[in-house]
């Protein structure tokens, strides 16, 4: 099952592989047509009821395979406000080609008369609550018809969020929705069909292009509303957590912090204006420094544990105290990845591993990045936390939903773009839900190595990456 967004990203993740929207809409236009003919007779009437954005679209393509009926095409607005190229595309064909079509500028004046099957086709998976007009008197209409009412994808006024049903909801007998069932079809008092139109496996594997679509930003954002990152690192490092945090920062997080002992705070203070430390009087984290990091990290939306912390027994200990009472989200990386698999916790973890850190933990791993996709999902779900684990091929999975991301290139095996990664990830954390941001960060990190490579050839270090980050995240 898939919700709207889910089906969005899909869309056009498939887009990225090669298989674009118009194709897509042939196809689901083709399904709707085989649907048509399932329920009339050649000679029968059908009205299509076309909404302005790709759900139409759909329909005014299946129009064009249904000339054995007396077809009608209504369009609710006016042609110049259909709302994507291809939809328009496809109703300018019905134009060239003179099928019967009319455009249904105000409502009053819409009448079905009196077809075997009626279209609904006005609007799909983005549209959510109850109808408005003009699509509130069309599916009264449409309901108090003597027709049989076939939905394209999902019935008007089905949220396909949550599957929530508007009072005024259009009633549909038969719903031909597109690669897979939708939240609240299987609730509904209609026959529903599956059709299969083209999108490859891939388009939910592979992390592409439209995963980015997941990313939005509100005009009337507030400082804060994009997240607060706490970068608990350093110690014998200091340019691992200061490279996280600028990270963060470029990952889109409104407010980055540094918790760092007073013994390197100056100098990570010192990499950039752009960074906020709060010290700690320790040469590098122990158990005395718990609570006051606990008290700190309360404060934000997500900690990133780890960059330049090192693996003194001490620092691992206050590790495990301070996860064993976090009920927060928090991106753990580098050395503290070892303790992770024994750590009872409440807290929602996203590991990034490499792969020697991942055998660390007590995973496994295969030179085959199939099979080790399959190792690494069972490992997710034997600790229970999502994992990243870094590679040629990097694989995203809770133990439930596994995605392999393909960017980035050899030249990303120099030190630092690790940390890089940790802090993109620590700042999609704060809205996103933690298998989508560490998929997402991975995409995005790995797009902007390419670019530095692409650009300047191999020889990259990692703060190159930093000002290549958010081109990467909102193209």
């Amino acid at each position: 099952m898939l919700t709207g967004t889910e089906m969005g990203v899909v869309d056009e993740n498939a887009a990225a592989l090669g298989v674009p929207r118009k194709q897509l809409m042939e196809s689901s236009g083709n399904a709707v047509a085989r649907a048509v003919r399932d329920h009339a007779d050649p000679g029968d009437a059908v009205t299509i009821v076309a909404g302005r954005g790709n759900n139409g679209g759909d329909a005014l393509v299946a129009a064009r395979f249904l000339d054995e009926f007396d077809l009608r095409v209504l369009l609710l607005g006016r042609p110049e406000t259909i709302t994507t190229d291809i939809a328009r595309e496809n109703w300018d064909a019905l134009q060239s080609a003179e099928y019967a079509t009319e455009e249904v500028r105000d409502a009053s004046d819409l009448s079905l008369a009196d077809p075997a099957v009626v279209v609904d086709a006005m609007l799909g998976t983005g549209i959510g609550g109850a109808l408005r007009e003009p699509e509130a008197t069309a599916a009264s209409a449409m309901n108090d018809a003597d027709a049989r009412v076939l939905s394209v994808d999902v019935p008007s006024g089905l949220d396909a969020a949550d599957g929530t049903l508007a009072d005024n909801a259009v009633e549909a007998d038969h719903v031909v929705t597109f690669h897979d069932t939708k939240p609240g079809l299987s609730e509904l008092d209609a026959e529903v069909t599956v059709a299969d139109i083209g999108i490859p496996d891939a388009a939910e594997l592979f992390v592409e292009r439209g995963d980015l679509t997941r990313l939005s930003r509100a005009g009337d954002a507030h400082k804060g509303d994009s997240g607060e990152v706490l970068v608990v690192g350093g110690g014998p490092y200091t340019g691992a957590p200061a490279l996280s945090a600028q990270a963060a920062l470029r990952g889109g997080a409104d407010l980055v912090r540094v918790a760092a002992p007073e013994s390197v705070a100056r100098e990570i203070q010192g990499y950039t204006e752009n960074l906020i430390v709060r010290e700690y009087e320790a040469d590098f984290l122990g158990p005395e420094q718990v609570d006051w990091l606990s008290g700190l990290a309360a404060d934000h939306d997500t900690v990133v544990l780890g960059p330049g912390m090192g693996d003194a027994d001490e620092t691992l200990s206050a590790v495990e105290e301070f996860l064993g009472g976090y009920e927060g989200t928090a991106v753990v990386d580098a050395d503290p990845l070892a303790v992770v698999p024994d750590i009872e916790t409440d807290a929602e973890l996203v590991c990034t591993p490499h792969q020697g850190e991942l055998q660390k933990m007590g995973g496994e791993t295969s030179d085959d990045w199939r099979e080790r996709a399959g190792l690494v999902e069972s490992f997710a779900a034997d600790i229970g936390h999502t994992l990243l684990v870094k590679g040629a091929y990097d694989v995203i999975t809770d133990g439930d939903e596994t995605r392999i991301n393909r960017t980035g290139n050899p030249g990303m095996t120099v030190g630092g773009t690790g940390d890089v990664l940790a802090g993109v990830t620590g700042a999609l954390t704060c809205v996103q839900e933690p298998r989508h941001a560490a998929a997402i960060a991975a995409h995005a990190v790995g797009d902007a190595g390419d670019s530095v490579v692409d650009e300047r050839g191999y020889g990259l270090v990692a703060t190159d990456l930093l000002a290549e980050v958010p081109p990467a995240l909102w193209k």
